[in-house]
């Protein structure tokens, strides 16, 4: 229990905005439950939330030590009352979570707490399963990332052992990753390997495409398999045989069939024509390729994860079986 005296300053306002204001990292919603029930009592008696305090009344919080902490990076997760996540598996070391395009994975320039991060440990804190306070450094985290206009699998550690391994695993390519994608035209031949060179621009967050070696580039290998088309248009499935930033979208794009909705890479015109502001692309499939001991992680040996329904597959192709 903590005790805040009301100053000259504060006195006349309303006890849920003066505590909006005392605690900024405790959802207006979970201040109000509080109040409700009995949590937040002012000078030792119940208080409603619109009454007007005065200079002296000492308010008595049964709050969490952690919600009277200043706003940072690190703790904006307590800023979420209900976290909003499509959890396709979870168990006590790992979760699998399913990112509805246009969230971020991690806070950036223009987003700081709507995040995926946030709502995962947003989730885990408040089944108790997680809390900084009894950590020294260790916070839930994510194995792999996606792009904000990109849906789909996204990886979280529960624990240290299990971040470590995954990390490691996804180094050694012993998790397979499958993308679902729409592109303009039928690509010929209809199945087979994208190589190419990428040079990464920081500066306009864009990658260039080179068909031969150029200082600074990176290889980029995409296998892919066409499994239908129709207006023309082809769903098309690509699995990564290396990990290099845009590499799907600015392979297609270099082989002349760009993603539908990629405003970096594709054609404007037909973006337009169909209503698309983000790339049809999403990472609907997750297999566990352990081919050395895992550890902790042994038991998901082999396991392989799908979303069952991807949007852009069923608006575009009539069914989402393929």
């Amino acid at each position: 229990m903590r005790e805040l005296t009301v100053g000259k300053n504060d006195a006349g306002q309303r006890l849920d905005r003066f505590l909006s204001k005392a605690m900024p990292l405790l959802p207006p919603a979970l201040l109000q439950k509080y109040i409700r029930i009995k949590r937040v009592k002012c000078n030792g008696a119940r208080c409603q939330r619109d009454r007007r305090l005065q200079e002296g009344d000492v308010l008595q919080l049964y709050i969490n030590d952690e919600f009277f902490e200043q706003p940072r990076e690190d703790n904006l997760f307590l800023t979420l009352f209900q976290p909003k996540l499509n959890i396709l598996y979870e168990d006590e070391n790992i979760l699998l979570a399913d990112k509805r395009p246009g969230m971020v994975v991690h806070a950036d320039e223009t987003e700081k707490v709507n995040t995926l991060i946030n709502h995962i440990q947003a989730y885990l804190y408040q089944k108790r399963e997680w809390n900084p306070k009894w950590e020294n450094a260790f916070a839930p985290a994510l194995c792999n990332r996606i792009d904000r206009n990109t849906g789909g699998i996204v990886i979280a550690a529960k624990n240290a052992q299990a971040l470590r391994i995954l990390t490691e695993k996804i180094r050694e390519r012993e998790i397979t990753k499958k993308y679902f994608c729409v592109v303009l035209g039928r690509p010929e031949p209809a199945n087979g390997c994208l190589e190419c060179f990428l040079l990464k621009d920081e500066g306009k967050k864009q990658v260039s495409v080179y068909r031969h070696p150029v200082p600074g580039g990176k290889s980029a290998k995409t296998l892919y398999w066409t499994r239908t088309s129709r207006d023309g248009l082809s769903l098309v499935e690509a699995e990564l045989l290396t990990g290099r930033t845009h590499q799907i979208r600015a392979s297609f794009a270099a082989a002349g069939h760009p993603l539908l909705g990629d405003g970096k890479y594709g054609q404007g015109s037909v973006n337009r024509k169909y209503g698309e502001t983000r790339q049809a692309l999403y990472s609907h499939y997750l297999r566990f390729d352990f081919s050395t001991d895992a550890g902790i992680l042994e038991y998901l040996r082999g396991k392989e994860f799908y979303v069952k329904e991807v949007p852009f597959v069923k608006k575009y192709f009539g069914k989402t079986d393929f």
